[in-house]
């Protein structure tokens, strides 16, 4: 068995002290090769977890001899003459990243996402682990490993232990439901007045929802595990078993918005148990914790999530078809927000997660898995159940993927997943996956086509802004500098203006949180003062006459519908039209 132990001396230095004892064969003729994970499971970005490693030292445990050791790499370490010694590991965690998939240490709490700070031995992520925590007596541990002992929690292997999150506190809060006969926990760490009857009343909603979906459980429990903020924050990563949330700020946990929010990324990453924890890509059997790991199926992993994530919470009638909407609204925005769905299709963007999947990148590069992926899988539902009559849909497609590979622990394929909504359709589907998977196809259209199958509609409004609908470009203003941070392809805007002007003045008159009303006037053209790389230029702004851009686009009920599209509502949502 391999054992680490994790201390702390001084939490106002955020520095934890880790400690990793391992057993190595007398007979091994290799050096010993110790691994950090250079990127974590939920977020598909190199990450180097080892700029927060300080002061590696390696010795033989029963003689106290320090053994050769030097870095091969940024994140791994080779060990020499360990052959038949008990090696002993120390070294110290940085742990100052308050996130979902960070860690964290003050004199209040330890918060742990070993995937970033615990090493392992090459070849040996299969055995056994056993994770000792010196805390101070009184303090819980919320985790979803097992505790065989007060403070030990014991794991099947690497993977198992850096799956799961830990927090430890004194102030922890405790409380537990059961959905489907399985037992979740419900842990919170932070200062927040919790209406407790009403949010265990919908979180077991949502749980039972998402077991009747599936049929079933890949885990014997689960654990929420929260650290409510006091300040403005949102985040939640998926595990095994468990799911941390960070979410702020913590006395308006229950508002309206912010419980909102708990909501969705609750269930949202409760979905992840099945879809990606249990159901992975083949190309993530096992992880390789020391690179990228490219798998094309990420709008599977995500966007189908995101569609569930908030979709689930109207059917089990914890929101209302007008609050799902307002959430579809969202994301029609964040898809729409500029023309990258243009230039990257799906598939590549999935891909494109370990180049810059998680900034904004370069204007209109790419597309987002999540946003485009989830309205990729509302279209492709909703074709389902138009193309069976509501007899089947994307729930079946779900159920075969845990059946075939969930259960089974062999991983999917592209390939895979088309046959299996291949054969859920009874068609051949390649003209849905060769427009909106590996393809750039517009979205428009098509999503109104299957919203009037359920008794809805896409509807488009004008964008407000003169700035952006008339003209095309969007400013944002830094300390009282008006400066340009996007623009519309093919818009007025493209022919005069560039990201990063500064725009001083409009037809003569100073800029000063007023640029809207002074591109009001219904002017065909209009003189700009810029600043463009710190030079003075002026600029001609002309209006095209019958185009408009950053349009709105929202979802809503059609004012009439016949009785088969209220049917359809019903059948896909579970309200009465």
């Amino acid at each position: 068995m391999i054992h680490y132990r994790v201390s702390f001396l001084n939490p106002l230095t955020f520095y934890l002290q880790i400690e990793l004892t391992l057993d190595v064969a007398a007979d091994a003729t290799a050096p010993l090769e110790l691994q950090l994970p250079a990127w974590r499971p939920g977020r598909y970005e190199l990450q180097n977890f080892a700029q927060k490693i300080q002061k590696v030292e390696v010795a033989n445990a029963l003689t106290n001899q320090p053994l050769p050791c030097r870095k091969l790499t940024k994140d791994r370490w080779e060990v020499a003459e360990a052959a038949g010694c008990t090696v002993r590991v120390r070294y110290n965690f940085y742990a100052h990243q308050m996130d979902a998939g960070g860690s964290w240490l003050d004199a209040s709490q330890l918060y742990l996402n070993p995937v970033q700070a615990l090493l392992y031995a090459e070849g040996r992520q299969q055995e056994a682990c056993e994770l000792t925590l010196d805390v101070p007596e009184g303090w819980q541990i919320a985790c979803g490993l097992p505790q065989p002992r007060p403070n030990v929690l014991a794991a099947q292997s690497f993977d198992h232990l850096a799956d799961s999150p830990l927090i430890a506190s004194a102030t922890l809060l405790h409380q537990e439901y059961e959905a489907g006969g399985v037992p979740f926990h419900f842990w919170v760490q932070g200062e927040a007045e919790l209406d407790w009857p009403r949010l265990l009343a919908d979180f077991r909603a949502f749980s039972e929802e998402q077991l009747a979906l599936f049929g079933g459980f890949p885990v014997a429990d689960y654990h929420f595990l929260n650290q409510f903020l006091p300040y403005k924050h949102y985040h939640g990563v998926e595990h095994g078993n468990s799911t941390v949330i960070t979410l702020g700020p913590a006395e308006l946990i229950m508002s309206e918005g912010l419980y909102k929010e708990l909501l969705g990324v609750s269930c949202h990453e409760l979905f992840h148990t099945w879809n990606i924890k249990s159901i992975r890509p083949a190309e993530m059997q096992p992880y390789d914790y020391s690179r990228e790991n490219y798998f094309r199926t990420c709008f599977i992993a995500e966007g189908i999530t995101t569609y569930y994530g908030e979709y689930l919470l109207a059917r089990c009638h914890v929101h209302t078809p007008a609050q799902y909407f307002e959430e579809l609204n969202t994301v029609l925005r964040k898809h729409f927000d500029d023309a990258g769905g243009e230039n990257l299709s799906l598939a590549d963007a999935s891909m494109d997660l370990w180049l810059d999947g998680y900034k904004p990148g370069v204007p209109d590069r790419k597309v987002s898995v999540y946003h485009k992926g989830a309205l990729a899988a509302l279209i492709l539902d909703l074709t389902l159940r138009q193309l069976s009559g509501h007899a089947r849909s994307l729930d079946d497609v779900m159920r075969r993927l845990y059946e075939e590979f969930g259960k089974t622990g062999v991983g999917y394929t592209e390939a895979d997943y088309i046959r299996i909504v291949n054969e859920v359709a009874g068609r051949n589907m390649q003209a849905y996956f060769d427009k909106f998977i590996y393809g750039t196809a517009p979205l428009l259209e098509p999503l109104d086509k299957v919203l009037h199958t359920v008794g809805c509609q896409l509807l488009v409004g004008e964008n407000a802004s003169a700035s952006e609908g008339i003209f095309g470009f969007r400013t944002v203003v830094k300390n009282e500098r008006t400066e340009v941070t996007t623009i519309w392809p093919n818009s007025p805007a493209a022919a005069a203006l560039t990201v990063d002007d500064e725009i001083v003045a409009v037809n003569g008159r100073r800029v000063d949180m007023n640029l809207q009303s002074l591109l009001s006037t219904g002017a065909a053209a209009y003189e700009l003062s810029v600043f463009r790389q710190n030079r003075l230029l002026t600029v001609t702004l002309t209006a095209a006459p019958g185009h408009r851009f950053g349009q709105r686009y929202a979802i809503d009920k059609l004012e009439t519908a016949d009785d088969t599209q209220q049917r359809g509502f019903q059948q896909w949502l579970g309200w009465d039209f």
